[in-house]
């Protein structure tokens, strides 16, 4: 009996430790669906290319930096499609501004966002083909166990994504859907 006490007051300590770290990602602009201001301006698509806005709390101890990552697993490419990729966010940082993801503006936060899947730099916005459902994006933020990822923004992002699997000690997903 005694055995059996001490047993549930570890289950209930440790899953008390679980639920106290609610990593979560939230967003003062981004809803269940994006709009033309998240849509891409380019491959057929008129949008605004703006990046939402994105905050973040209850980082996990032992968080040195953050990557924020934008993908879309319903991309007709047979590898979806990666829409942004931010990292060596330093941990002092719990949010992005809007539009953070145009990389020509001189950024209040020191980042490096490395290329996408459009083949440059910043944020590329949705722009999934015409008639196609509504895709899933699904905005990221990773806690990441050091100071820096040693790559620039150059780096493809599945490179970057290897490293953030490596480095993420947890993660938090917002999802917004998209059609035209």
């Amino acid at each position: 009996m005694r055995l059996l006490s001490i047993i549930s007051t570890l289950l209930i300590a440790g899953s008390s430790s679980l639920f106290a770290e609610n990593f979560t990602l939230k967003s003062d602009n981004l809803l269940g669906q994006l709009t033309k201001t998240q849509e891409f301006s380019g491959f057929g698509c008129d949008g605004k290319n703006i990046s939402p806005e994105l905050h973040w709390s209850d980082a996990p101890k032992g968080t040195k930096s953050f990557a924020v990552t934008v993908y879309d697993p319903d991309a007709p490419t047979g590898s979806g499609w990666w829409h942004w990729v931010v990292f060596n966010i330093p941990s002092s940082v719990t949010s992005i501004p809007e539009n953070f993801g145009d990389t020509t503006n001189k950024q209040p936060i020191s980042a490096t966002q490395s290329i996408t899947d459009f083949g440059k730099a910043g944020f590329g916005g949705a722009c999934p083909p015409k008639g196609d459902r509504a895709h899933r994006y699904m905005f990221t933020v990773h806690a990441l166990d050091v100071d820096h990822l040693e790559l620039d923004e150059k780096a493809s992002p599945a490179l970057v994504g290897y490293m953030l699997g490596m480095h993420t000690i947890a993660k938090s997903t917002l999802v917004s859907y998209y059609g035209r």
